[in-house]
């Protein structure tokens, strides 16, 4: 069983990856190298964003001069609740939540059509084949570009602050 999982491991990092930003021009993760990231699925007309785009604010001014990044993917995918276009997520993000932090165009996280970035976090820490359940899922990343954790959107940001912390000094 060991080796069947490993088929679905990577020795790949989140550096290898490149995604499109909210104007659909390509970006290297690997300009986040030595960083630590968390990457969250975002939602423009969820129960969940104010918070989550407060407390993810506070977050990053917090520590981004530190090395702390955060990517956001806007994703339609839970009851429809991004349904504009990257630009207009973009905008909305930005001028109602003054979010300063990367975010990138709209992308699926589950199904066949879900984001290669995606199909990458959601097979580390051993949760093969198991699917983001709703907006503001977030999964921490070292600054050596491995996941090292993932949360629920149940999470709240501010509970995570002391693993950023604890990454950021390693």
């Amino acid at each position: 069983m060991d080796s069947f999982l490993g088929c679905f491991k990577s020795s790949k990092t989140i550096y290898d990856f490149t995604v499109k930003d909210f104007r659909r021009n390509d970006v290297s993760l690997s300009v986040f190298r030595g960083k630590v990231l968390m990457v969250v699925n975002v939602a423009s007309y969820c129960g969940l964003t104010e918070i989550n785009y407060k407390e993810l604010n506070e977050l990053y001014a917090k520590h981004k001069n530190q090395g702390f990044e955060i990517l956001a993917f806007p994703c339609n995918q839970f009851l429809e609740q991004e349904p504009g276009s990257s630009e207009e997520i973009h905008k909305f993000a930005c001028t109602k939540f003054k979010a300063e932090f990367p975010i990138f165009r709209k992308i699926e996280v589950n199904g066949k059509n879900a984001d290669p970035l995606y199909k990458y976090l959601k097979n580390q820490k051993g949760r093969i084949f198991r699917a983001i359940d709703w907006n503001f899922a977030k999964f921490l990343v070292n600054k050596q570009g491995k996941v090292v954790e993932r949360y629920a959107h149940t999470i709240a940001p501010h509970k995570i602050e002391k693993d950023i912390i604890k990454l950021l000094h390693s």
